[in-house]
This record gives structure tokens, sequence and C-alpha cells, in this order.
């Protein structure tokens, strides 16, 4: 209850140079904000793959002796955040198992929403699974024999599968990558000087070694990347995209750019229309750090009022809300956020943030300006309230945990102790991205989903529900 937000994971992948290893090292390192429970990295010399994969940071799991042993040609890599499975060793990924059509390593980002739907086909049938994560779904599904012996198993094996998937999925001879038709997560397609291709989930990961972004892979689409370049192809019909909005308000790197903007501008956007929806006479306005930063900025400047730092950060904890264990997560909390006396007390404040979600440590920083003397706290919040669980790969997934789902905004208010409260609009929210606004999920606010999720598909005959299924 006492963690606010937890994050999906991040994906890379690269083919062609002979130090790929450390080119996954480095691109999972600019993704570490997607995922600290554990990393992994698979490589390929063009005849065997191998990997190593560990609990913990980057730098925790990687050593310069384990990526000097891991030699290749290309390379996947993987940061984990457990959304379904639970949060140990063999749930690490990339996730790495040989059948009859040989040795494939899978990186996933997302949630398959009938996963465990097509694990009790498969275990009635008497597979045996390794591990507790959705991703194994899909090494049965390719060693199906009547995939396996099609001309495209992968394409064969991604007709059954409902939900946010952003696969790399590494082969002998080749890199394929993969986005579900609705585009739920993040995946982009990027070029290094020597011309060798690489798949991340954020752009940030390609600025990290010096690719230059060429687009995103588009929902549907499958990416090969081998020796002879890159090709595509696609698995499914186009669709209306059902993109998460909530990469943009928290997840993405600021300075990545994803679903056609870049996730900084979208925040200050979301700040300056918090300010017009909901003015208040202040002496400063405050972000909590960091998430809320982003938005205060947009809104001190929609305001004209000043922007103070009066909760400073512990850069030494890491991301609070993403700690494995409830112990960790408070302790990481008190650790992380210090309140500035001086500057709060006797003072009317705005403090932004980008969302509540739970509350339980928001309400605790509260408590601390007002004993560091604030007069005035007026919380205001870069997105509508968060009322209805997430299936698709962020974890918030029991609405009973939610503050919004069984609570009024004057109730939440004065459960976390201000003297106002306001959250953004969804019509303001959608106001500043510049797709279209149907063409964004926002289920979590809305309750309005894409896919029927109470009802998932597993019938491992799911070709024939295709066309129903991808409209």
């Amino acid at each position: 209850m006492h963690t606010e937000k937890k994050e999906k994971c991040g994906v890379f992948g690269v083919w062609g140079p002979s130090n790929s290893a450390w080119q996954a090292y480095y691109g999972l390192f600019a993704l570490q904000h997607r995922g600290q429970e554990s990393a992994g990295v698979a490589v390929t010399d063009g005849k065997t793959l191998s990997s190593h994969v560990g609990m913990g940071l980057v730098n925790e799991v990687f050593n310069t002796r384990v990526l000097e042993d891991l030699e290749g040609n290309a390379a996947i890599g993987h940061n984990r955040y457990s959304t379904t499975g639970s949060s140990r060793a063999c749930n690490a990924q990339p996730l790495l198992q040989e059948f009859s059509g040989g040795q494939v390593a899978i990186a996933h980002n997302g949630n398959l929403v009938n996963a465990g739907l097509l694990r009790k086909t498969f275990e009635d049938q008497g597979h045996i699974f390794h591990t507790t994560t959705d991703t194994e779904v899909i090494f049965h599904l390719l060693a199906q024999p009547n995939h396996a012996n099609k001309a495209d198993p992968l394409y064969h094996a991604l007709q059954h599968l409902q939900g946010a998937y952003s696969l790399v999925i590494l082969y002998h001879d080749r890199i394929e990558a993969v986005r579900d038709p609705w585009g739920f997560r993040p995946l982009v397609i990027g070029r290094l000087k020597e011309g060798h291709y690489c798949v991340a989930s954020e752009t940030v990961a390609l600025d990290a070694i010096g690719a230059e972004t060429i687009r995103e892979v588009e929902p549907g689409e499958i990416i090969t990347l081998n020796d002879d370049g890159m090709s595509t192809r696609r698995f499914s019909e186009e669709v209306r995209p059902a993109h998460c909005i909530f990469e943009h308000v928290y997840f993405a790197n600021p300075s990545s750019r994803l679903f056609g903007d870049t996730a900084e501008i979208v925040r200050e956007k979301l700040g300056e229309q918090l300010a017009a929806e909901s003015p208040v006479d202040a002496d400063f306005v405050m972000p909590m750090p960091d998430s809320g930063r982003s938005a205060a900025m947009g809104y001190a400047r929609a305001s004209g009022l000043p922007l103070r730092e009066g909760i400073v950060p512990n850069r030494y904890v890491g991301r609070t809300f993403i700690q494995p264990t409830q112990q960790k997560r408070d302790l990481a909390v008190q650790l992380k956020l210090n309140v500035v006396g001086e500057i709060v007390n006797g003072k009317r404040i705005i403090v932004v943030d980008d969302s509540i979600v739970r509350g339980t440590t928001t309400r605790g920083k509260m408590a601390q300006l007002r004993r560091a003397g604030a007069k005035e706290i007026h919380f205001r919040i870069s997105c509508p309230p968060i009322r209805h669980p997430c299936y698709f790969g962020i974890d918030f997934p029991d609405p009973a945990q939610l503050i919004a789902n069984n609570r009024t905004v004057e109730e939440i208010t004065e459960f976390l102790g201000v003297d106002s409260l306001h959250y953004l609009s969804l019509e303001g929210m959608l106001s500043c991205v510049s797709k279209p606004s149907e063409h964004y999920c926002t289920a979590c606010f809305s309750g309005k989903y894409r896919l029927d999720v109470a009802h998932p598909i597993s019938k491992l005959d799911l070709e024939k529900y295709q066309q129903k299924l991808f409209t």
C-alpha cells in the first residue's frame, strides 16, 4: 500500500557490432528507470546463444569479466520490474530456451492478459513451465508443431497473444522486434554510425550508444535485424492504436520521444494546462521530486509564480517506487525526500506531482510539510484520478488499492491533509499530446478498455478469432 507507482520493463537489441554485449549494457543503463529488480543480456555468435541474468541493478548484475565473456555480434537485453510473475531469479529476462526449432531468447515489455489461460491449456497438454512470468507462453506457442513447421512460426504464434507486448527476440541468425497491434508500449528503431541497426523501449537508450533514431516499430509490425540489414513485415491488420498515456505522464525518461512527442515537452504542457484549470493564490510552486518537476515548471511558467525546491531528493537512494519489498520501499521514502523548513515555513505552497496512485506516501510528505510550518498546501496533479486497474503492464491492478477508486476528491483532500486538491481533466491531459485522443489508452482513468480484459481468449486456434480481436 505504501508504493505509489511501479515500472514495467525495458528492452534493447542490437545486431552487428562485435561489442554487442557492451552496447546492450549501455542501453540497459539508459533504461534503468523502467525496472530495477533484475537485468540480463543474451548474445549470439552466429551459432550458439548464451546469456547472463541476475537480480539487481545493471551495474550490480554485470562487470567487465561478464561482458567480455558474452562474445557475439548481436545481443538483446532486459531490465525487469515484475507486473506478472514474482521477483525472483527464474523470472529474470531475457528468457533463453531451446526446442526443436533451436535456441531462442526473449525480452518482453508489457502484459499478456490471456497468458494464464494459454498456460493452463498447455499444462493440461503436459507442457512444463520453468517460470511464473507470462512471457514463457511465447516459447510454447513457437514450439507448437502447427507453428514450428510453418515458414513463419513467429507470425502464427503472435496470433494467439492478447494484451500489451513489445518483444525483442534473439535467434542465432537474427533479431525479431515485435510490437502488439495496439501499440500499448513504446518500441523504437535506431541505427549506429557503422550502419548496424538496434531497437529499444525508448530513444534515450539509442542516444546512450550514439545511435540515430529512425522511427518507431509500428503497431502490428515485426522488424527483422540480421546481416542483410533491416526488413519488415506485418502480423496483423492496422487497428486504432491504444498508446499508454501514462508513459508520458510518468514512466518514460523525460528526454525520450515516444508516440510522436517528447516526454519532457508533454509534461510541461500538462503543468501549463493544470494551471489554467486550477489557479490558486500562493507564494510559489514546488514540485514533488522528481516525478512532478516537469509539470511544476509548466505550472509555474503559466501561472507567473516562482518555482522553489522545498523538497530535496537524496540522489543515492534510487527510484523509490520500484523497490521490490515493502520494507525497502518504506525506508527508501524516508531516506529519499527531505523538506527544507526555511523555504516552506509560513508559506502558501502549490505542490505539483504527476499522479497519486495509493496515496500513503504522499500523505506522509504532506504531513512533513505541515510540520515544517507550511501555511497552506494546495496539491495539483497533472493527470486525472486513477480509478481503474491496468492490465497492460503498469502495476496498479487492484482497484481496492487505488485511492481514487473509492473516495471523492473531497475525501482524498482530507486524507492527504491538504487545503485543496485538483486533478487535471481527461480532456486537458489529452490536449497536451499530438495524436488524436482516441489513439491513447486511458483505461486507468476512464475505465474504458480497448480489449475485453474480463473475457480473454485462450483457444490455441486463435487465428479464427483474429478479425474479432483486432477490431
